[in-house]
């Protein structure tokens, strides 16, 4: 416990920044995915308290995610629509929480099955593109608010928007109805941010209590009610952050929800609930990924727990009126920049959340979405420098193509068809690679030496055109060394090719040598290196302790 406390310093003024980041985007989110407003902050505390006290990461945070949205807002007109075509949104969410919580208890039983193991088969070059693309977004959709035209919801991160905009004809539209008092808002926001980010300032120990975000908000509230009354300057109700207010709904407790529970075995609703399970847990791995490649400390997150951590999570949310939970970049990426450095802070963050709703909605609601925009272009440009380009375009087209190739596809989709998009270029590129390298052989040997050919550790159906090729060119009367020794697997297409080559070096007079055996090694490495490393001093674990850390 001493631990999570020892870092306070850092981790209580990264909560703050990633608190001022998620309340917007657990409100815009909400409202892109057609549920009451509240269930998005319900989501917002529970990623933030519950998840975060779980989860092994120590600077991941969760919440509601963009991602699911568009499976939200369907899965409740679905569920609220009966067979006269008349919706009911009040039924509709109620039915779709028990889907919420049915996707929970899916994602903790992935967990004992240990599939958190499914983000590390994702490359590098197509994480980096995620990354970059987010920042580019972020950057992109906080436009329109930093002009002060706040007519999508925030939080909605796919290029076609529910006003029938895109990403970018939503910013030539913004500049016809540019507000000047957000325009002064953001720029003023941005010089603060710009300075609090130079050396000198770091040097001082008050700005370094006093993060430069608080200083924004704080800003942001003082000039909005400045220019509140002044003619074209009056910033209008959607271009500030909009919290429900527990007095105006009949106190606090009347805005959760609980789920409907009378059709929870029915096959829509378990359909719904292995969807949200399993696309907010793939959302919830990338991000691990991603956030673990951010991390100055280079911590490794245990994915396994990771999503045991989503799963409660979910469970928790679902039955008292919230959104679907995952980790998320954007707030992860504020809360590694902001200096945290524990989960305390994505703790923290949760825990002001719920005072904020509980004790200052009207303060909050004061918040110009001018700041928070201002907030984001600095999280924005940090995730997307061009120093990142630079670097994958010094590692080659092999790391290039698909990190630029992710990044316009999640820029012109969404996230989880983009990364689709990059993956299968960068899973192209490597079948290539390994089509054209299935052996090697000595280049330079002395006249009547045998010809050695030494098969890769795998080979696979795949190679069978280029080893059948390469057999094909042996000359009659020659001597050949087929080595197959350090092969841990060949695909029995490809031990048939070698069967008939020794039944066609018969007839040809080729003198043909096979060292080693075809037999495939299926043993599990990586259960082998742990009994090794481990020597047998410390026991065996059980299945739960090698879930929880892994």
């Amino acid at each position: 416990m001493d631990n999570l406390f020892k870092n306070l310093k850092t981790d209580f003024p990264a909560g703050i920044v990633v608190f001022l980041v998620a309340v917007p985007l657990c409100l815009g989110i909400a409202l892109a995915s057609g549920a009451p407003l509240f269930s998005g902050i319900i989501a917002g505390i529970i990623g933030g308290t519950v998840v975060a006290l779980i989860s092994g990461s120590k600077i991941g945070v969760s919440g509601p995610a963009a991602g699911l949205a568009v499976i939200v807002a369907d899965s409740i007109t679905d569920l609220g629509t009966n067979a006269e075509g008349v919706f009911d949104m009040q039924t509709g969410f109620a039915l779709f929480l028990s889907a919420v919580v049915l996707g929970g208890i899916f994602q903790i039983i992935l967990a004992f099955c240990k599939a958190g193991i499914i983000g590390y088969y994702f490359p590098n070059s197509v994480i980096k593109g995620m990354l970059s693309a987010i920042g580019i977004i972020i950057i992109l959709k906080q436009i329109p608010h930093a002009l002060g035209h706040d007519v999508i919801p925030d939080g909605a991160e796919t290029f076609f928007q529910s006003d029938g905009e895109n990403t970018f004809s939503e910013i030539w539209v913004s500049l016809q109805d540019i507000n000047p008092a957000a325009v002064i808002i953001t720029l003023i926001s941005m010089v603060i941010l710009i300075l609090w980010e130079q050396g000198f300032m770091k040097k001082i120990k008050l700005f370094q209590l006093i993060q430069g975000p608080l200083v924004v908000v704080v800003t942001g509230i003082l000039l909005g009610n400045m220019f509140m009354g002044m003619e074209g300057y009056n910033l209008a109700q959607d271009e500030m952050v909009t919290i429900p207010i527990a007095a105006q709904e009949g106190g606090f407790l009347n805005l959760f929800s609980t789920p409907d529970w009378s059709r929870v075995f029915s096959l829509e609703i378990i359909v719904i609930g292995i969807t949200i399970a399993i696309v907010a847990s793939l959302e919830t791995l990338l991000c691990v990924e991603a956030t673990d490649k951010l991390d100055p400390d280079k911590n490794v997150t245990p994915t396994n727990r990771e999503l045991l951590a989503q799963g409660t999570g979910n469970v928790i949310s679902g039955l008292i009126g919230g959104l679907p939970i995952t980790q998320v970049i954007v707030r992860s990426s504020a809360n590694i920049q902001s200096g945290g450095k524990t989960k305390m802070s994505a703790f923290f963050h949760g825990i002001l959340i719920l005072f904020s709703v509980l004790l200052i909605p009207g303060v909050m609601n004061m918040i110009p979405l001018s700041s928070l925009a201002a907030i984001l272009f600095l999280v924005g440009y940090k995730l997307a420098k061009p120093s990142v380009f630079k670097e994958m375009k010094a590692k080659g087209k092999a790391q290039f193509i698909p990190f630029v190739i992710t990044i316009l596809g999640i820029i012109f989709t969404d996230l989880l068809v983009g990364i689709g998009i990059g993956m299968a270029v960068a899973v192209f590129l490597i079948l290539r690679k390994n089509l054209n390298t299935p052996f090697s052989f000595i280049e330079k040997r002395e006249e009547g030496e045998p010809t050695l050919i030494e098969l890769s550790e795998n080979v696979t159906f795949l190679n069978k055109a280029s080893i059948l090729q390469t057999l094909n060119l042996i000359p009659d009367n020659s001597k050949v060394v087929l080595d197959v020794t350090k092969s841990k697997y060949i695909h029995p297409d490809v031990i048939e090719i070698i069967n008939d080559f020794e039944i066609h070096a018969k007839n040809t007079g080729i003198e043909l040598t096979i060292k080693g055996q075809f037999d495939e090694d299926k043993s599990n490495p990586v259960a082998k290196f742990r009994d090794n490393v481990d020597n047998g001093k410390g026991g065996k674990k059980s299945y739960l302790s090698t879930v929880f850390n892994s």
